[in-house]
């Protein structure tokens, strides 16, 4: 191993040693880390903002494309894990929002929302060419569309985005410029007054009325899911639900496990308006929006998470854990499974070269993606130390940046961050964890698996170059395994329905030396498919229930060092 001596800006030389981080990774973490784009939040208000959402992914000739709001193009995959932007040859739709798109006769078709013109269709045989073409005018004032065609032949239309509409659909046909045939359907509404995760607001608390948007539809065996957003974007809540047909266009019915796509919890929320697709192995994949929503609402990331589809005929997506290390795509066998490396980061003693204002050191290492770590200058003598206060094992590191006053819109060339991260068992020998000293790609929610994990005590952040005016980081959080022991079993777990069928509170007694509780839940007792991560807290009121339907819950205390057994589930009282 080459040992080299670097001066640091810290007034004193340290010892690095340099290890290869060119490795196949077998893990990735929520958020994904892409290129984003950089957008305008409207003609009279120039906030600068990065953002991605309402992802539909589309697999084409055994690879993938994801197209995202208004990104000014659109990304591909071999494996759903590494993504390359393409800024096509020709482009139609520069601030396209909510996109579709859709695998027909070896060409790739797509198609956005607008709602207050006509829409044309874009269909192309080279995506990674994109020489798109444009079929012209088949539909008027959509929002959130989604382009379906079925195995035999039949084309439809979905689309809606409103609180006060709901999702329609329309048959079309293919060999008139895919005109609509018949009047559109009604298909369904959200249904607040039972359904309690529909509710608008954070955690489901204003009084507004929610909106349903997002329309996605997957068949399988037979049976079509409608897969449909709400409450709303910039909220923790933001979810997915589904609705089940024998036809595209209905009758539908309410799935009892909903909202399948869920994340109110964590370091970064929500798993709404999303697409699914079959990716490696045969194994199902869902997509989804991710909320920042700092400098403006529509500030936000995406995500990905296991799909499958159960022998009672439901969908279920799996959010356990839903921004720590997973198994990525590219290795089928073990579908999405959680790696088990833990958060060893979280409310750990931090240092910073320099600091403005309330911007704390400290909001590194807090969990939210919505505070945040301002330095005074954007140079090479900023850094950032964690004291993990005793030895462990370091197995990956994700480094999420933001953008305070960034002044960047679209797409800039020559965007990339540049940085080393290092790790010490002593705070004075240190060696390179991450090296991207060399690094010159965007990497703004930067996650890396070390190619071989290290035992440290110390995480230290050096900045070398970052492509914003100013140095702020959300979250440096580092993944691994200490040497402690996992939290006991919880205890006085108790669940209490209230008079508002669509709430209950959960109450525990608290675990010494947990970090959190995973709050899982479901229908069933055998499924308990949806989870909420609570820090700092021995309680939650959950406003997300179904008012017609029971429940079964369950709670799991974690740590850095593992978790605990996972209670036998009760139902509500």
């Amino acid at each position: 191993m080459k040992k080299i001596v670097l001066s640091l800006g810290m007034g004193m030389l340290m010892v690095l040693s340099t290890m290869a981080q060119d490795h196949q990774m077998e893990t990735y973490c929520n958020p994904i880390n892409l290129d984003y784009t950089y957008m305008i939040y409207n003609a009279n208000q120039d906030i600068s903002y990065r953002s991605g959402a309402d992802p539909a992914v589309v697999k084409f000739r055994g690879e993938y494309y994801l197209f995202v709001t208004r990104s000014l193009g659109y990304w591909h995959s071999t494996d759903l894990t590494n993504w390359d932007f393409i800024t096509p040859e020709k482009w139609y739709f520069q601030g396209s929002n909510a996109p579709a798109a859709h695998n027909y006769k070896d060409s790739v078709l797509y198609v956005t929302g607008d709602p207050s013109g006509s829409m044309s269709i874009l269909y192309t045989d080279n995506p990674k060419k994109g020489d798109w073409k444009a079929v012209p005018s088949i539909l008027n004032d959509l929002q959130d569309p989604d382009l379906f065609i079925d195995d035999d032949g039949k084309a439809y239309m979905f689309w809606g985005s409103s609180n006060v509409y709901p999702i329609r659909g329309v048959e079309l046909d293919k060999n008139h410029r895919f005109q609509p045939v018949g009047k559109p359907v009604a298909l369904f509404n959200l249904d607040e007054a039972h359904h309690g995760w529909e509710r608008f607001g954070e955690n489901h608390s204003s009084k507004m009325e929610g909106y349903m948007e997002g329309a996605w539809l997957t068949k399988h065996d037979g049976k079509y899911y409608m897969q449909y957003a709400a409450p709303g974007t910039e909220f923790n809540v933001y979810g997915d639900g589904v609705y089940i047909a024998d036809h595209p266009l209905g009758p539908y019915r309410y799935a009892p496990n909903n909202p399948v796509f869920y994340k109110p919890g964590g370091f970064i929320n929500g798993a709404g308006h999303g697409s699914t697709v079959l990716g490696p192995g045969n194994q199902f994949w869902h997509f989804a929006s991710m909320a920042v929503s700092v400098n403006v609402n529509w500030e936000r990331r995406l995500c990905m998470f296991p799909t499958w589809f159960g022998d009672d005929g439901l969908m279920y997506g799996n959010t356990d854990f839903g921004d720590y290390p997973h198994y990525n795509p590219a290795l089928p066998q073990y579908h999405g499974a959680f790696r088990g490396w833990m958060l060893l980061s979280y409310q750990k003693p931090v240092q910073a070269s320099s600091t403005v204002d309330t911007f704390s050191a400290k909001n590194v290492v807090d969990e939210n993606v919505k505070s945040f770590w301002l330095a005074q200058n954007n140079n090479n003598q900023q850094w950032l130390q964690i004291d993990l206060q005793q030895a462990a094992t370091v197995y990956a590191v994700q480094l999420n940046y933001h953008d305070y006053l960034s002044n960047l819109y679209g797409r800039p060339a020559g965007l990339h961050h540049r940085y080393l991260i290092m790790g010490s068992l002593d705070g004075e020998t240190w060696e390179t964890l991450v090296d991207r000293s060399q690094n010159f790609k965007d990497v703004p929610n930067d996650y890396v698996e070390l190619s071989k994990p290290q035992k440290v005590r110390y995480i230290k952040y050096q900045n070398i170059e970052i492509p914003t005016p100013h140095l702020a980081i959300s979250g440096l959080r580092v993944f691994g395994l200490g040497a402690g022991e996992k939290p006991a079993s919880v205890k006085n777990f108790k669940v209490q329905r209230q008079a508002d069928q669509r709430n209950a509170l959960l109450t525990w007694q608290p675990v010494k030396n947990a970090q959190g509780y995973n709050i899982k839940w479901g229908a069933d007792a055998n499924h308990l498919s949806h989870s909420w991560m609570v820090y700092g807290e021995n309680e939650l009121l959950l406003r997300s229930l179904d008012d017609h339907q029971d429940y079964y819950f369950s709670i799991e205390a974690f740590n850095e060092n593992g978790i605990s057994k996972l209670l036998t589930p009760i139902k509500e009282n």
